[in-house]
């Protein structure tokens, strides 16, 4: 399964939660804290690494708050032609 990590802008997120419908394993909730514009915005509480990476939330975020990043799987390996090409 595909692994991923958001990282929030508090400061800019107005709390709107579309983020949040939109999150399919549901790992983003509102926080506790408003930010300095006083707004409660959003933060990822994944604890078991259950974000996909699949950027949905980034998608609807009206303001661009959200940036995603996804890892990507380690390359197979090659196996050496046995045969020299002449």
């Amino acid at each position: 399964m595909a692994r991923g990590r958001i990282v929030i802008d508090v400061e800019r997120c107005k709390g709107c939660e579309l983020c949040i419908s939109a999150c399919p394993p549901e790992v983003i909730a509102l926080a506790d804290e408003l930010n300095s514009k006083g707004y409660r915005p959003v933060i990822l509480l994944d604890p078991e690494h259950e974000c996909t990476g699949c950027a949905l939330c980034a998608t609807v975020c009206p303001d661009g708050c959200i940036t995603v990043y996804r890892e990507l799987p380690a390359p197979k390996e090659v196996k050496e032609n046995a045969t020299a090409i002449a």
